[in-house]
């Protein structure tokens, strides 16, 4: 956990070019990466690869990311699982000339390049859709495919530390703590993948669970240790 203070030293959200990305998240059916390390949001993109196909998810652009992205295949889409997510989709889509994906909800407009939308399932993938969230300020997707345990989610949860009380390993958002999607519940996966933070890849069903039932009764401890975390050292 940082010393109290730190993140007034720490930019939240890089906005130059990267210099270089941080590999996190590997396993045999895909990579994550992080563009910026030393930012406090922790932004986390990922890749999934499916049949010699690679679906690259909320991604931020970074210096030798494409020979990342090779190791896994031929990129086959780009996908934006939040509104909020746009981050380098465009960009990255364009440069390998293939469609950006984007749930039926999720209300975003793009120019110049071809766009699918999706709503049960992402293509052939086998990852089925869930729809965390739908309203004017959030609009979220998550991805679970059952067969590889793999479990998608760019903002209802996350590992970064202004995500989770101290005993924690996995955090609900703190906007959505309350109200937490019911989605997710239920799930078992046997790895979590999230847009901010690393990802959980040991007793993830087990870890996911805990979070979503002490979301609400941990809600006061994540208010004081947010408090401290921002206070002055």
């Amino acid at each position: 956990m940082p010393h109290a203070g730190l993140f007034q030293y720490m930019p939240l959200k890089e906005t130059q070019s990267s210099n270089g990305f941080q590999e996190i998240d590997r396993w045999d059916g895909g990579v994550g990466w992080i563009a910026y390390p030393d930012e406090a949001m922790q932004r986390a993109s990922h890749a999934i690869a499916v049949d010699g196909d690679v679906w690259v998810i909320d991604p931020i652009d970074a210096p030798d990311l494409d020979d990342l992205l090779d190791e896994y295949g031929e990129v086959a889409g780009v996908v934006v699982l939040l509104g909020r997510h746009m981050r380098d989709a465009e960009k990255i889509a364009r440069r390998h000339g293939v469609p950006l994906y984007l749930p039926t909800w999720v209300r975003r407009s793009v120019t110049g390049i071809p766009v699918r939308r999706f709503e049960t399932s992402l293509a052939d993938t086998g990852f089925r859709v869930l729809k965390l969230f739908d309203n004017p300020a959030w609009q979220e997707a998550g991805l679970y495919d059952e067969s590889t345990g793999t479990l998608i989610v760019p903002e209802s949860i996350g590992t970064v530390d202004y995500f989770r009380t101290e005993r924690e390993r996995l955090g609900v958002h703190p906007m959505v703590r309350l109200l937490p999607p019911d989605e997710l519940r239920g799930l078992t996966p046997e790895r979590i993948l999230v847009g901010h933070g690393a990802g959980v890849f040991d007793s993830a069903a087990a870890t996911l669970a805990d979070a979503l039932d002490g979301s609400r009764r941990r809600y006061p401890s994540l208010l004081a240790s947010t408090v401290r975390r921002f206070a002055p050292i």
